[in-house]
């Protein structure tokens, strides 16, 4: 079996030629590449969450004079443990927002909390509880404050928010941050407020993202990455592909050395 030196190295700089078209360049790859021009004129944002419908809040008054403020607050319940008793973690009942963005609160009744963030709701409800009680302190958390993160991460998975803020940076590193496949000039954040639906692209490449409206994600955000283009065909590929290459390789190896 005669083969020609000339058609083995055709088939070697083939497999080198497929090998470096599959890598990816530094610009695909780098976060930020134009920090160093754009980060000084970057104003100073900050950001507060906005109550919608369908929140879940956890609020509670309190004072010096606790019988005072039990009429404003929620009967505690006792959540079941693994073993059905009664027994497990005290919990605090929560006030949900409802379709017309109100909540009912006891005592003062039906209040419009949709649109308010957490300190303006504080403030108002320290206001109408101060005609009953004498210097309330009121406590308010946004229970359901969530992100979802999606798509080509190392840990796609919901994500639950203590603080009620968090940027797009930060959820993606919650996430185990994005994957060599994932397509960083276009991340996609789905939004909804208040049945609106939105959505916005991000480029993680450039800094122009920190002054749009999904530098910060709101409470049930969705961010998906997507896959690149050398993920995209490779799904169309036989996953035993590697091994198949392997294989030529070795048997192009033997046959060089048979027909010496």
């Amino acid at each position: 079996m005669n083969i020609r030196p000339g058609f083995i190295a055709g088939l070697l700089v083939a497999f080198f030629l497929l090998f470096v078209g599959s890598c990816a360049s530094k610009k695909d790859i780098i976060y930020f590449q134009d920090i160093n021009t754009v980060m000084e004129n970057v104003p100073d944002y900050s950001y507060t969450a906005v109550i919608q419908k369908n929140d879940l809040l956890q609020i509670t008054v309190s004072s010096y004079d606790l019988k005072t403020v039990q009429p404003f607050n929620l009967p505690v319940t006792a959540a079941p443990n693994l073993n059905g008793n009664v027994k497990g973690q005290i919990q605090l009942q929560s006030y949900l927002v409802d379709s017309d963005g109100n909540i009912q609160f006891p005592v003062l009744g039906t209040i419009h909390v949709a649109g308010m963030s957490r300190q303006e709701l504080v403030k108002e409800l320290e206001k109408q509880v101060s005609e009953y009680v004498v210097d309330p302190i009121i406590n308010l958390r946004i229970l359901n404050y969530k992100v979802t993160v999606i798509g080509e991460v190392m840990r796609p998975g919901t994500y639950s928010i203590q603080d009620e803020r968090i940027t797009l940076i930060e959820a993606l590193g919650m996430a185990g941050d994005l994957t060599i496949y994932g397509k960083r000039e276009k991340v996609l954040v789905l939004r909804e407020n208040n049945g609106v639906k939105t959505h916005g692209m991000v480029d993680m490449t450039s800094t122009d993202f920190i002054d749009s409206p999904f530098y910060y994600l709101q409470q049930n955000d969705v961010v998906y990455v997507q896959p690149n283009n050398a993920q995209v065909q490779a799904s169309s590929y036989n996953r035993n592909i590697p091994i198949f290459v392997s294989i030529s390789s070795v048997l192009v190896s033997l046959i060089i050395l048979i027909t010496r």
